[in-house]
């Protein structure tokens, strides 16, 4: 395979575009995603930028003779690389800086022109797909995209991983893609909660709280350093993020009839009004991911500053205690 670096990158994509209603749902399959690379756009989110021109590292079985992939790399072909360092930003917040935070409409316009996406196409989000982290970075992007108004889109299940295992082509050499005209139609607050909803919640019960962390830091034996105390917010029902998927790569979603059991045992209501949050936001996108788009709950809030602005803010945690 030919490789290239980012800055040296000579070929130009040419991006057509992708016409709404492509889409099968909001997760496809790699099967699918085989048959119509040239309907969709492919946004390929990572945080080791370099490993999308590393080609991938198959080791063989001295016993069985079959390969094992050790090591995810590459990508699918015409694919944009999204670096999801950068599509979070500090914002301030009613006197706190808050990290990790949704970015202004222009900023993240710069980001998916810079990828060359347009108005109007089909995208589809692809993960390394070797853990739930990394499938959170894809439904943090869908759910950011889903916020500034783009209805098109879809998570490819199990992501390279998947595509990687299957036997499927990847390439190590980059384009530039033409700059896109992609523009934020809206901002839906309805998709996003701020801390006095999230304190009207514990007050009033107005919506359930799921907290996506794992257990560990919602009991408060462990906590971030960039969450000032331990524990949940009160109230707050665990939803572990380790469940939303298969534990190895590929890390596949759990179908969906299991989830909406786990949910119950766990004492969340899957069609109730819901707050989803994390440490940061990252985690809770996959929750809020389940609950709105595969259990198809349209009540569904990620609360983007989650523990580390509740925190930030001095608002009552609980700790060694479920809920």
């Amino acid at each position: 395979m030919k490789r290239m670096t980012l800055g040296l990158a000579a070929v130009v994509l040419a991006a057509p575009a992708a016409g709404a209603g492509t889409l099968p749902g909001p997760l496809v399959e790699t099967d699918w995603l085989a048959g119509n690379l040239d309907k969709v756009v492919v946004l390929d989110v990572r945080k080791d930028v370099r490993s999308f021109t590393t080609a991938p590292r198959w080791v063989r079985d001295k016993k069985t003779g079959k390969r094992r992939l050790v090591r995810v790399g590459g990508h699918i072909e015409g694919a944009r690389l999204i670096d999801y360092s950068k599509i979070r930003t500090t914002r301030e917040m009613h006197g706190h800086k808050v990290t990790r935070m949704i970015p202004p409409r222009d900023q993240f316009e710069k980001v998916m022109r810079a990828a060359g996406v347009n108005a109007g196409d089909a995208i589809v989000i692809v993960s390394k797909g070797l853990g739930s982290g990394d499938v959170t970075m894809a439904t943090r992007l869908y759910w950011q995209l889903k916020y500034f108004g783009h209805d098109e889109l879809a998570i490819l299940n199990g992501g390279l991983a998947k595509w990687l295992k299957e036997g499927r082509p990847v390439t190590t050499a980059v384009g530039r893609p033409r700059p896109g005209t992609w523009t934020a139609r809206t901002e839906r607050r309805e998709l996003l909660a701020t801390s006095e909803e999230v304190a009207e919640a514990v007050r009033k019960r107005s919506a359930q709280l799921v907290d996506t962390r794992p257990l560990s830091q919602y009991l408060g034996i462990y906590h971030k350093s960039y969450v000032y105390a331990p524990g949940h917010i009160p109230g707050a029902k665990p939803f572990p993020n380790e469940l939303l998927t298969r534990p190895r790569a590929p890390a596949t979603f759990v179908p969906v009839q299991d989830l909406r059991t786990l949910a119950r045992e766990l004492g969340i209501k899957p069609d109730a009004s819901t707050i989803t949050y994390c440490n940061s936001g990252h985690l809770a996108s996959g929750s809020w991911f389940v609950f709105s788009e595969l259990l198809g709950n349209k009540q569904v809030k990620l609360y983007d500053g989650s523990m580390h602005e509740w925190t930030l803010e001095k608002r009552p945690t609980v700790r060694l205690k479920m809920e």
